[in-house]
């Protein structure tokens, strides 16, 4: 099993910036792709972030595009969220998620959908205010 804590999430006002953290331990080998999701009070959660093992393939979700940058550093098994620009729409928990099991992503998969990802993170508050 793999366990993702997630942490540096806080407020801050609208046009600031913060940086998340999501630490893996357990069987941190078999991690293949992590990402983040997030979920605002009464909607559903939804798809932010995400990168392969090697960094080489990283997908963003429109919403977020040109302001967050998601990165991974294997040798800490720790991936980071650094959001810039922030706006009171992004307000939201936001958690991490780990694949655990290539062989079992869609082929052409953008690492979106919850259903790829084993296991999760228990979140963290970010709160953006105008």
């Amino acid at each position: 099993q793999v366990q993702l804590v997630e942490s540096g999430g806080g407020l801050v006002q609208a046009g600031g910036s913060l940086r998340l953290s999501c630490a893996a331990s357990g069987r941190t080998f078999s991690i293949y792709a992590m990402g983040w999701f997030r979920q605002a009070p009464g909607k559903e959660r939804e798809f932010v972030a995400a990168v392969s093992r090697s960094g080489g393939s990283i997908y963003y979700a429109d919403s977020v595009k040109g302001r967050f940058t998601i990165s991974r550093d294997n040798a800490k098994n720790t991936v980071y969220l650094q959001m810039n620009s922030l706006k009171p729409e992004d307000t939201a928990v936001y958690y991490c998620a780990a694949n655990l099991d290539r062989q079992r992503l869609r082929a052409g998969t953008s690492l979106a959908s919850e259903y790829e990802y084993d296991s999760w993170g228990q979140g963290t508050q970010v709160t953006v205010s105008s």
